[in-house]
């Protein structure tokens, strides 16, 4: 149940799964075995991304796996797109995060609030991994208050827009060859694209980060830059409606990825109780130890459970942004306690790059406070079950 080919299942979990579904997961599963996991830390220990597994990606139909065929992408479920997080995030969350950002936060606003040039444009090159692209909605001063933004976009005599501003934590940025950036208007807030290159436009790479250390994260800095409308304005939306609901994307597949990582921490931890001798004994024959495993082992099956049921509203429509406010702040949490006490049991050793206990633990860290604070999602949810809100 616990080989390293396996998902942890616990309740049968993958009964309840599509045989595409399944399909999914085995084929990123392969993926992450052999082209992730023997590198990863080399990349996380020299705070490097390996953009060489981008196209690769690409091919496999990893990036905005949910939208329509025509576009050049997979046309699946959220449960497999759900899954696909997991296995990725598994291996490391530099790679959930760049498919995240990609498909959630980039492809997703294209896709519903394009125009069909822009759809024609760049969704087809994002699916195959020959574009890349990053997504401006925080800012140095604002983050979970994102209706304080500074950045601003107007209009011109002559049909163009002046950006000017910036933007922080934006995963992809460095690296990316279009930029979703959001930005206050005399309309409201607006999603513009804007390409590398454009002058004005620059994204320097924020390096020293003890977290997330193999995904680029960089600051976007609009000095003047000048955007066509008809390329740049997405046209279908204005409001936080629009950052918000790809920040609703974004935050499922977190939901799902934490567990990968959590996954990864508790199947190292219950090999090494086996073969970790102290005191004559394997020391998962101690009973502090099987506590452990166990609290670990419950809380993944908990968490599985809770992204399927989530997954399968969402493919029917029927889920509301606070349910997924609810799986990211659960499983998050969760799988942060699970590297913990992986940590722990591997004493000395956890810390050692040899083992993916501590780069997830301080990958983890990070996904706790982004794509919405655990605080946050307690007040998301709180507030949809009171019908009163605390945040404003």
């Amino acid at each position: 149940m616990n080989s390293i080919n396996e998902l942890t299942d616990y309740m049968n979990f993958q009964d309840l799964l599509e045989d595409e579904e399944k399909l999914v997961r085995e084929t990123a599963r392969a993926f992450v075995n052999e082209k992730v996991i023997p590198i990863i830390d080399l990349h996380a220990q020299q705070e490097t991304f390996p953009a060489h597994l981008v196209p690769e990606m690409g091919e496999l139909g990893f990036f905005g796996p949910t939208l329509p065929e025509e576009y050049g992408c997979a046309e699946l479920s959220n449960v497999a797109y759900g899954l696909l997080m997991y296995e990725l995030e598994r291996g490391d969350s530099a790679l959930r995060s760049m498919a995240s950002v990609q498909g959630s936060l980039v492809m997703y606003p294209i896709f519903s609030y394009g125009s069909d040039e822009q759809k024609t444009r760049w969704l087809p090159k994002m699916a195959a991994g020959e574009a890349i692209g990053c997504f401006g909605l925080t800012e140095p001063d604002f983050g979970s208050n994102p209706s304080g933004m500074r950045t601003r976009a107007t209009r011109r005599d002559d049909g163009t827009w002046m950006i000017n501003g910036a933007k922080m934590w934006i995963t992809n940025g460095t690296i990316a060859d279009v930029a979703l950036v959001w930005a206050s208007t005399e309309d409201g807030v607006r999603g513009f694209l804007v390409e590398k290159g454009t002058p004005g436009f620059s994204a320097p790479q924020m390096k020293g980060k003890w977290s997330l250390r193999a995904s680029v994260t960089s600051e976007l800095i609009f000095e003047n830059v000048v955007v066509d409308e008809a390329q740049s304005l997405l046209p279908g939306v204005k409001g936080l409606k629009g950052p918000l609901s790809c920040l609703t994307q974004a935050r499922y597949g977190i939901a799902w990825g934490a567990l990968g990582a959590a996954d990864n921490c508790y199947q190292t931890a219950l090999e090494y109780s086996k073969t970790r001798v102290q005191f004559d004994r394997p020391i998962g024959g101690f009973q502090l130890q099987q506590k452990k495993l166990a609290e670990m082992v419950t809380e993944i099956t908990k968490g599985q459970l809770l992204v399927l049921q989530l997954g399968r509203l969402k493919d029917l429509g029927k889920y509301t942004p606070a349910q997924v406010s609810m799986a990211k702040m659960n499983n998050v949490n969760a799988a942060l306690e699970i590297c913990r006490s992986a940590r722990t049991m591997l004493g000395a050793n956890g810390i050692m790059g040899e083992y993916p206990i501590m780069r997830h633990a301080n990958n983890l860290e990070s996904v706790y406070t982004y794509e919405g604070t655990h605080d946050i999602h307690t007040l998301i949810i709180g507030e949809e079950v009171t019908g009163l809100a605390a945040y404003r």
